[in-house]
Parts: C-alpha cells; sequence; structure tokens
C-alpha cells in the first residue's frame, strides 16, 4: 500500500506530461547552460506584474504552493537525486528519448490542430527515423544528426492558440502551477497519449491505471534528475514563493502559445 501510495504522488508530479512545462523544467536548460538572462527578464516583469491579475482562488493556491514546495524539498529531489547517483547520465538520456518518442501522437494531433504542418511533418520524421534508426527512440538522432526540430504541443496550447481564455489560476496537488484551460487539455491528451490507460480504447501500451501511473512515475523521477537545479535556484531567493511561480507559469504557457 505504501509503494502504490508513492508511486501515486510521484506519478501526480508529471501527468501533465510536466513534461514538460511546470515551472522547474521550463527554465532548466537556461540554468544547466549557465545563462540566466531569460530569469533575469522574467523578474523584472515579475517585479512589474506581481499581483495585477484576478486570481480568485488565491487562498487555496498558496497553501497548495506551500505543500508542494515542501513535498519537492523533502520527497521528490532528494529521490531525483538517489536517482542520479544511481543510473547513469547516459541511461538517464534514453529513457528520456524512448518516453518522449513514444509521445508522438500527442504532439502529432495538436500540432494538426493549429494547421502547424510543418511541424506536424517534423514530428512525424522525427518517430520514424528515432523509432528506426535509433532503437526505438532510445537515441534522439532525429535531433542530434539530421537536426530536425522538436515541436512539443498538447491540447492546452491548442486551446490557447484559438484564442481560449486561461481562466482562473489553479494550483493542482504535487502538479503545480495550472489553469482551467490547461486542466481540460490534459484530459484530452489522455486520449491521445499511448502512455495512458483509456479504457474504451481499444489498443493500450498500458494494461492498468497502476502500470500508468508507475511510467509517469519513472517519467517524473527521471526528468526531474536532470532539472532539479533549476528549481532551486528559482525558489531559494523567492520571498513570496506563489506570485513568482504563478507568474512564470502563465509567461511559460503564453511564450509557448505564440512559438
Amino acid at each position: 500500500m505504501i509503494k502504490k501510495i508513492f508511486i501515486f504522488l510521484l506519478t501526480l508530479f508529471l501527468f501533465a506530461g510536466c513534461a514538460s512545462k511546470n515551472e522547474p523544467s521550463a527554465y532548466a536548460d537556461s540554468f544547466q547552460n549557465g545563462n540566466v538572462d531569460e530569469f533575469d527578464e522574467f523578474e523584472n516583469e515579475f517585479a512589474q506584474n506581481s499581483g495585477s491579475s484576478f486570481d480568485p482562488l488565491s487562498g487555496y493556491n498558496r497553501v497548495m504552493t506551500s505543500f508542494n514546495h515542501a513535498a519537492m524539498t523533502n520527497v521528490l529531489i532528494p529521490v531525483s537525486k538517489g536517482y542520479k547517483k544511481v543510473v547513469p547520465e547516459d541511461a538517464r538520456s534514453a529513457i528520456g528519448n524512448f518516453l518522449y518518442n513514444i509521445l508522438y501522437p500527442t504532439r502529432l494531433v495538436n500540432n494538426l490542430l493549429q494547421g502547424k504542418f510543418k511541424n506536424a511533418l517534423d514530428e512525424t520524421g522525427s518517430f520514424l527515423l528515432n523509432t528506426a534508426v535509433g532503437f526505438l527512440g532510445i537515441a534522439n538522432v532525429a535531433a542530434d544528426i539530421y537536426k530536425i526540430e522538436q515541436h512539443d504541443e498538447d491540447f492546452g496550447q491548442t486551446l490557447g492558440y484559438w484564442g481560449v481564455p486561461a481562466g482562473p489560476h489553479i494550483v493542482l496537488p504535487i502538479l503545480g502551477p495550472s489553469n482551467l484551460r490547461d486542466i481540460g487539455g490534459k484530459f484530452v491528451d489522455t486520449w491521445s497519449s499511448p502512455t495512458s490507460y483509456v479504457k474504451q480504447r481499444d489498443v493500450n501500451l498500458v494494461n492498468t491505471y497502476f502500470e500508468e501511473m508507475s511510467v509517469s512515475a519513472v517519467q517524473g523521477v527521471n526528468q526531474l534528475s536532470f532539472d532539479y537545479n533549476a528549481y532551486e535556484m528559482i525558489t531559494k531567493d523567492a520571498i513570496d514563493l506563489y506570485p513568482l511561480l504563478k507568474s512564470m507559469y502563465e509567461q511559460r504557457r503564453e511564450k509557448l502559445i505564440k512559438e
């Protein structure tokens, strides 16, 4: 029972595909490469705009932000640090590449729904190359050798692309910052995700919800093993963590929608 609860918590952390899009991962590349210009620019804008947006759930959101921060610093980051010590970087990169590759259907559907046909073609080419030549996606030959760009799109971005407003900001347990539009998008993306278990679907790569949670837990810990330094850098000197993460999430999502 304890094992199942632990895996469930880890699953929640990246159920969104936090791949990718929550605040630690969104800025991880900039921090890990020693380039903090993007974050400095954000801080200046945050100083001017903090507290200006309508936030009817701010009381709940602040409590949940504190809970999530405690879970991140006391559970998820320590687990990821231990995982990093045990699993070599090449193996962790291979795991991340493989899991990213099999989520191709979600990226394809959302690129097509946004009318980004060139991006959909890039994603298809990447998937075929990485599957055939990259040992089922373990090696990202499409990006590393053929320099094909990745275009990671989800249904929350698709809704934003077509003008659907974000709605109120909502902080989810473990998952972190989100909004009404993106929460709805997550449920739609479930249907196109091969790693989701959908009873109504004829073919599933996982056969139970527990298997789905296990895959998501591996994905979450594996990604965080690369990203936790970014989260620690973002939050270490924050006086008020909630508006910082809220503004960072909203600005990041708007940037992704406009790309």
